[in-house]
């Protein structure tokens, strides 16, 4: 039997994982194949809900979420032909910005932002309206607040910081945000993980 392609075999193994996936509290952000020969490497890269309060997925869930998923995949070996790695991660730092979740999850986090005429900016990102994110442009004297239709978005990606937000981008973006409760020091939300990864190795002698 030979193996349907990359694409077509990822959203074949996404209604697989998925469930387990949800059982363990998180969402699939997104399943990647890839193939040489006889030999497939999965990854899957996955998320909390945006109804989360966390900044970050604890290594030891994802190590537990990645023996769940490959005893999973076991009886489903039929969609994988030869031998397979498989490897369970949280989104990195490195991730851009591509979904309207993406965004909200990027709530007052710094990013760097490609606009389709190549304009570059640094600004912090501020809330999504519709297909609209607000974002706090740092200036000499007062940050300045533009709206940016994600359809002028060419790539965005989160930066990373090592001191608090400035409080006048953060009050410009939302006046309650320093008054209420954060996730950083000094009304600054902390960085999101850098994204952690276990890998699972199925080799198929052993299957």
């Amino acid at each position: 039997m030979r193996s349907p392609d990359p694409a077509q075999l990822a959203d074949q193994l996404r209604g697989v994982l998925e469930p387990v996936v949800h059982g363990a509290g998180l969402e699939i952000d997104a399943v990647e194949v890839r193939t040489a020969g006889r030999r497939h490497s999965v990854k899957l890269v996955v998320d909390l809900p945006e109804s989360s309060p966390a900044t970050g997925i604890d290594l030891d869930v994802i190590a537990r979420l990645s023996r769940s998923a490959a005893a999973e995949l076991d009886p489903h070996e039929h969609l994988i032909e030869g031998s397979y790695t498989l490897e369970v991660t949280s989104p990195g730092i490195d991730r851009p910005l591509t979904e309207p979740r993406h965004w909200r999850r990027a709530y007052l986090r710094l990013a760097r932002i490609t606009l389709t005429d190549g304009t570059v900016v640094e600004a912090r990102v501020g809330r999504l309206d519709g297909d609209t994110v607000a974002v706090a442009v740092p200036g000499r004297k007062a940050p300045e607040r533009r709206d940016i239709p994600l359809a002028e978005i060419r790539h965005a990606q989160v930066q990373v910081e090592f001191k608090p937000a400035p409080p006048a981008e953060t009050a410009l973006l939302d006046p309650d945000a320093l008054s209420g409760s954060t996730d950083g020091a000094d009304g600054a939300p902390t960085n999101h993980d850098d994204g952690g990864a276990v890998e699972t190795v199925r080799d198929e002698e052993n299957r």
